[in-house]
């Protein structure tokens, strides 16, 4: 059974991400060398912060290397999107392995079920308080951040198991509470201050780009998941 599940985890995983790769290339990437034009174009003083400063160690880091645009950055997107792929497949069908263990049916409308609470569980939940940024965009401390990414992953996917559970009030009021909580807590955010270098159309565009990959991802890997399962029980 572990054999199978890994098979069919790195089967799926792979499909996904080369599904995620095609659509960043064709929407998400034009994007982000756009905004590193505009990054690129805008005078830097007073921008960076003090040499003490975490984020721009952290910035100092980043752009002390990065990718060549074309073949190495396709590869390293690649690369990244595999691997995520085989990750999350793996916590995927663990959980249709259970499903099927307690009688559930397993198949690909449930596998997309799966994927489609991935995807409000690691994209669209932690989006509507940190929407994806562009190059040359202000932000708040790093680690702030992925505090309040991880504990709404946490949250968002506790809230969806309590709600999908047997019909209880008591658990889907709790599932709510927890799916609000990290919103109604608020995620970190730069200072208003800041101006950003990237247009506000350009960084819309990003947002919605970023999320149609991240669905189009999701989608592939739960469905793709179900049918494999079910083909190879």
């Amino acid at each position: 059974m572990l054999r199978r599940l890994l098979t069919i985890a790195l089967v799926a995983g792979l499909a996904a991400g080369l599904v995620a790769t095609a659509i960043q290339m064709a929407r998400v990437w034009p994007l982000i060398l756009a905004a590193e034009t505009f990054e690129e174009a805008a005078p830097t003083q007073g921008h960076h912060h003090g040499s003490g400063d975490a984020a721009a160690a952290h910035a100092a880091l980043i752009e002390a290397w990065a990718p060549e645009d074309g073949v190495e950055r396709m590869a390293y997107t690649l690369l990244f999107n595999l691997l995520a792929g085989f990750g999350f497949a793996l916590l995927i069908n663990a959980g249709l392995a259970l499903a099927r263990a307690s009688g559930r049916q397993v198949d690909p409308m449930s596998g997309l079920f799966w994927g489609l609470a991935g995807f409000a569980a690691f994209a669209l939940a932690p989006a509507l308080g940190l929407p994806p940024e562009l190059p040359g965009m202000p932000a708040a401390d790093l680690l702030a951040r992925q505090v309040w990414w991880l504990a709404t992953v946490v949250a968002t996917l506790g809230g969806i198991a309590l709600i999908a559970l047997p019909r209880k009030a008591g658990l889907a009021l709790a599932g709510l509470v927890l799916l609000i909580l990290p919103h109604a807590v608020g995620a970190p955010h730069p200072d208003l201050t800041e101006a950003s270098k990237v247009p506000p159309a350009l960084a819309a565009q990003f947002v919605a780009a970023s999320l149609v990959s991240a669905a189009a991802f999701w989608a592939a890997l739960g469905t793709l998941s179900g049918w494999l399962q079910r083909r190879y029980p």
